[in-house]
């Protein structure tokens, strides 16, 4: 796909993502609009997988750390065909649907790792990335995290082994949006510096535009070309990106559209599911 086309394909995802909130009456909309066009450059752009074989050995892997954003994955995994067709009504959070409010693996094809619980994905993801190096694979591992899930200390856990491992097989990216479920990051935290933070410990660091796909674009070949270091590409976002209503309104961490603003929501998104 062109730039054009992952913009127009972002945004289509983003519609699908509020639609699945609205119609299962329950979800974290700003959370998923903020990091939209990062999963659609990785999805649709950068990274190697099969939807027709969802196990394959040599498949790029990803995280979504950040798990509550799920919607956004969903609405990705269904585009590329992951689920087989058209899905109607993901029934998202809904007793025995495969599409719960936290991405949950060997229930919904495409999903790497459940995630949900914060600050697991780092760890995680050095996991996946250390066994590759071990078995020779050239696969790279991506994971997402938010910048309020950067107070967990387990992403330093994860932080420092990737660092001490040298895995530059491991793409991590920062949703710097400023907020979490409580509030500010500024305020709850008192510091936002995250990429000194990780230079710190030795990573490889670039800060971007987290809505421009053409910067998202580069920064993933940037980081593929910095051998011996783990990279993180520190995004700067808007959280309900693409919804007036919902743009750097925290009220919209969790929250379900009425009928006038979805509505709404449809016409800004462009109008059609």
């Amino acid at each position: 796909m062109n730039t054009e086309e992952l913009r127009q394909m972002a945004q289509h995802l983003r519609l699908v993502a509020v639609d699945m909130v609205y119609k299962g009456k329950d979800g974290h909309p700003g959370p998923a609009l903020s990091i939209a066009d990062i999963v659609t450059t990785l999805f649709f752009d950068k990274m190697d997988i099969r939807p027709e074989d969802p196990e394959w050995e040599d498949r790029d892997r990803f995280i979504l750390s950040k798990g509550h954003a799920c919607p956004i994955y969903y609405a990705a995994l269904a585009e590329k065909g992951y689920f087989g067709g058209r899905v109607e009504d993901f029934k998202l959070r809904s007793l025995g649907s495969r599409f719960q409010g936290h991405p949950v693996m060997n229930k919904t094809s495409g999903v790497d790792m459940t995630s949900g619980s914060l600050g697991n994905g780092l760890a995680i993801a050095s996991g996946m990335a250390i066994a590759g190096k071990y078995n020779g694979k050239d696969y790279n591992v991506y994971v997402i995290t938010g910048d309020g899930e950067l107070q967990e200390g387990v992403c330093w856990e994860g932080i420092n082994i990737a660092a001490s491992h040298k895995l530059d097989n491991m793409i991590a990216f920062v949703d710097r949006n400023g907020w979490q479920s409580g509030g500010s990051v500024e305020d709850v935290i008192g510091s936002n510096n995250i990429k000194d933070r990780f230079e710190a410990f030795q990573w490889d660091v670039q800060e971007i535009d987290g809505h421009d796909i053409d910067a998202i674009r580069e920064a993933v070949d940037k980081a593929k070309a910095v051998k011996g270091k783990p990279h993180v590409i520190i995004c700067d976002c808007v959280k309900g990106k693409g919804v007036s209503y919902m743009e750097n309104d925290n009220a919209w961490h969790k929250g379900v559209p009425t009928d006038e603003q979805y509505a709404l929501a449809v016409k800004e998104l462009g109008g059609v599911i």
